[in-house]
């Protein structure tokens, strides 16, 4: 497998959104915004579809669409007349509306079409793999700056806003870093299933972990496993590699889920 470029290059961009999608999907967790990543790889279609009809880089134009469409959920969610599940559903059929009205005005919908939506390890160039390394290293730069702040935020934002922490900014920061992840992670894994690794691997790391950092840290092992399991099975088994990732980061979630209750028990019978 590791004679074949594609699957070193895949592997080695798996690697990078592995650590870098649980590590800004944390701080969703932690703020009940779970869905967020979906709205934004909603957005990030109608970006692939704009790049297609514009006859640009899909993956620059996505870039593009999910730091708006991120930008945009979070100013509807911090005006006090719109809840968040509301600028949610408007950037949910928005975006998908925009994405298919643009995918049948350039007449894209072919097999590059789909390989953003659900993920491809052909796709994976040495450009490729260049953006998502600087991306990547960009963002977890600028979590490890501020992650206090982050943290403060999203485990108490009023509070965080009277110690005189700028949650306005912080707040747009981490929108701005869910939306770069989406674009750079939608060629491993797929616009429609990237949202799943930034979710899973951190809700079952904080099933296990006993503090925020270590729920951080025990994510990123638990993402890059998930990928690089999720790859190796999808090659070896003549699978989609984004449902296969996604499948795996499920069944992390499951066995955290009922190991801890197992040793538990195992340790009242001891």
């Amino acid at each position: 497998m590791l004679e074949l470029e594609f699957m070193r290059l895949a592997l080695a961009a798996g690697t990078i959104v592995g650590i870098v999608a649980p590590t800004v999907g944390f701080f969703l967790v932690q703020r009940r915004l779970t869905l967020v990543g979906d709205g934004i790889g909603h957005v990030a279609f109608a970006g692939v579809a704009a790049g297609y009809l514009l006859g640009i880089s899909p993956v620059a134009s996505a870039l593009v669409f999910s730091v708006v469409g991120a930008t945009a959920i979070e100013w509807l969610r911090s005006r006090r007349t719109d809840r968040g599940d509301q600028a949610l559903a408007l950037v949910f059929y928005a975006g998908i509306a925009a994405g298919v009205v643009m995918v049948s005005a350039a007449g894209a919908l072919n097999a590059n079409l789909f390989t953003f939506l659900f993920g491809s390890i052909l796709t994976v160039t040495r450009h490729d793999l260049v953006v998502v390394a600087a991306l990547g290293a960009l963002g977890l730069a600028v979590v490890a700056v501020l992650y206090r702040q982050l943290l403060a935020v999203a485990i108490d934002e009023e509070g965080a806003r009277v110690s005189g922490v700028r949650v306005t900014v912080l707040n747009v920061t981490l929108a701005v870093l869910a939306g770069v992840t989406i674009a750079i992670s939608m060629r491993i894994v797929g616009i429609l299933l990237v949202a799943a690794l930034m979710v899973l691997p951190v809700i079952a790391a904080s099933r296990v972990s006993w503090s925020a950092s270590s729920t951080v840290a025990l994510s990123m092992v638990l993402g890059v496993a998930a990928v690089l399991s999720g790859l190796v099975i999808a090659y070896y088994a003549d699978l989609a590699p984004g449902g296969s990732i996604v499948l795996v980061a499920a069944a992390m979630f499951v066995l955290s889920a009922v190991a801890p209750r197992r040793l538990l028990a195992r340790g009242e019978r001891l």
